[in-house]
Order: structure tokens, then C-alpha cells, then sequence
């Protein structure tokens, strides 16, 4: 049937989930738990959620007239996004260079995979970060993108140095006071 004679569209159909944009010739850099996180979600996608989808569009299909269908207009929504978001997580396992910060050897500097706690120089409470990747990053459960202002001061500093930042609060400077890898 033509498109012209169903209210569905197709435009978004071949875009892909836009991700936080790495810098222009880097690498998708995960560590391991991060890049198993992903391969679960996309399991889950491949072998449960989407064969039960595809059983109910199905059945929603043969019960005839499918312009005033709710079961069958909505799954077909619903399959369409999840068939780009399975195409979204095959590209960024793909490309993912998996990080293991156990095996880092120079751990009296920051890099990839580290654990850092630092102090704001104004005397405020202590924080506690892990640099990670971007498509694993969540700021309120102290996992920062390595892409990120704070993550990229930090890289390659050591315990006791001090280091400046542009936030979005504005110019701050930070002293790191420990980095762990686990």
C-alpha cells in the first residue's frame, strides 16, 4: 500500500538515536561493564521484546481495517523504534574500544577508567567521579563522559595538583585528592 494513503511517516525512519558527538578521529572508548550494559539492552531487543511485538502487530493485522487499528498503527510505531535503536546499539558496539581500567599500569595519573575524588578549592565537600565512556555516562550517579570539561581537566593530572575548568557555572579550580582504579 502507498504511503500517500496511510498516516504513517517515514522520515525518521533511517535516522539513528543521536549520541553525545566524540571528537572529530577519536575512539568510541567503554569500559567493560559499559559496553555489557549495552550488549544486554540489545539482547533483550533482539530475543524478547521485539519477537513479542512482532507476534502482537501480527495479530493486529488480521483483524482486518488497519487505518482505524490502535494495536497495529501504534505497533508499528513502536517497531520502528525499536528497530532503530537496535541499528543505533549494533554501530556503538561496533565501534566501541573496550577499556579495562584494571589493567591500566600508570595509576598515579588520570586516565580512561578512573576513579577520581576531588575537592572544589572553596573548601566544599568532597566528590567522587568515574571517567567513562559517553554512552555511559550519568553525572547524578558519578559517571562522567571523558569528553566532558571535568574529565578532560583531569586527564593526566595526579593526587595533589590542582586543576582549572570551565563549568557552567563559570570558571572553577579543583584539587584532586585521590584516583582509583578498580
Amino acid at each position: 500500500m502507498s504511503k500517500a494513503f496511510v498516516k504513517e511517516s517515514d522520515e525518521d525512519d533511517d535516522e539513528f538515536e543521536q549520541a553525545p558527538a566524540l571528537p572529530p578521529g577519536s575512539n568510541n572508548y567503554m569500559t567493560r561493564s559499559g559496553w555489557a550494559a549495552l550488549k544486554a539492552e540489545l539482547d533483550l531487543l533482539l530475543k524478547t521484546e521485539r519477537p513479542a511485538l512482532v507476534q502482537v502487530v501480527s495479530w493486529a493485522a488480521s483483524n482486518g481495517d488497519r487505518s482505524e487499528n490502535g494495536d497495529y498503527i501504534y505497533g508499528k510505531k513502536r517497531l520502528r523504534e525499536m528497530d532503530r535503536r537496535i541499528r543505533f546499539l549494533i554501530k556503538r558496539l561496533e565501534s566501541a574500544t573496550v577499556v579495562d581500567p584494571a589493567q591500566q599500569e600508570n595509576t598515579d595519573q588520570v586516565f580512561f577508567g578512573a576513579t577520581v575524588t576531588i575537592a572544589d578549592s572553596a573548601g566544599s565537600a568532597e566528590e567522587t567521579y568515574q571517567i567513562v565512556g559517553v554512552d555511559e555516562a550519568d553525572a547524578s550517579a558519578g559517571r562522567i563522559s571523558w569528553i566532558s570539561p571535568l574529565a578532560r581537566a583531569l586527564l593526566k593530572a595526579r593526587e595533589g595538583d590542582s586543576v582549572r575548568f570551565q563549568s557552567p557555572a563559570g570558571p572553577r579550580e579543583i584539587e584532586i585528592v585521590e584516583i582509583r582504579y578498580a
